[in-house]
């Protein structure tokens, strides 16, 4: 089937839709050995040979989704370590189809990872705008008081630059430390760990419980599942007053 040549790029993981049209304004997208440069050209991916800044985009394959229960000291990515650490990847070697993770979970950081072959989705689930909810539990020393949870819930700047508000609460208390419940819809660079560092409660254990609307309830460390045609449609839901 005929499909728009920005969407097609788009859903293969390549590019944003915008970047995209932007590849194929600047002529760096060919049709069948062709470049195309008129946006709103139409291709078949299963039928054409497409390429975009020299790469062949692959023909498409069925949509796939599933989620991981990451394990601690384990890397989020898609390559081999040269130094012959565990990655992600290793959990989902016998899964039938090519995924990739969405979204990434530091190395020590463990719990729920969504994994699929629809670009075009992942890229909305990550945007800031859609503020997709991240759900963790927070091992941090010492139990923070009332006015360092108010200060995480309405934003902490890092690199100069404010964070969104932190739903924060304490979940229980193990001892002199604790552990929070954190709720952020977005995801800086060692986001969490450096917000705690800020109000001087380093983080112990990390574990995210949600992603959306998708938990772990049943899912063994270390384990992976497909969703459900529900959650999947749920995910879809979550991003369509895109526009």
């Amino acid at each position: 089937m005929k499909t728009r040549l920005q969407k097609i790029i788009a859903e293969a993981g390549f590019a944003s839709r915008r970047e995209a049209e932007q590849w194929i304004a600047d002529g760096k997208v060919t049709v069948n050995g062709q470049i195309v440069t008129l946006l709103g050209s139409l291709a078949d991916p299963a039928v054409d040979k497409i390429k975009a800044k020299g790469k062949l985009v692959p023909p498409p394959e069925e949509k796939a989704f599933l989620i991981l229960n990451k394990p601690p000291s384990c890397l989020t990515t898609t390559k081999k370590d040269a130094r012959g650490r565990a990655t992600v990847m290793d959990f989902v070697e016998k899964v039938p189809v090519r995924v990739f993770p969405v979204g990434r979970l530091d190395y020590n950081t463990q719990g729920i990872l969504l994994f699929t072959n629809d670009g075009h989705l992942a890229r909305k689930l990550l945007e800031p705008k859609y503020q997709m909810e991240r759900v963790y539990q927070v091992k941090v020393k010492g139990i923070p008081d009332e006015k360092k949870l108010k200060r995480v819930g309405k934003g902490i700047r890092l690199d100069k630059i404010p964070t969104a508000p932190i739903k924060i609460k304490v979940f229980r208390t193990t001892g002199k430390n604790c552990i929070l419940t954190m709720t952020l819809t977005e995801g800086k660079n060692r986001h969490i760990k450096r917000v705690c560092e800020m109000i001087g409660h380093p983080v112990i254990k990390l574990k995210r419980t949600h992603f959306c609307k998708l938990n772990l309830t049943g899912l063994p460390l270390g384990s992976c599942r497909f969703l459900s045609p529900r959650e999947i449609k749920s995910l879809y839901k979550a991003v369509s007053h895109s526009v």
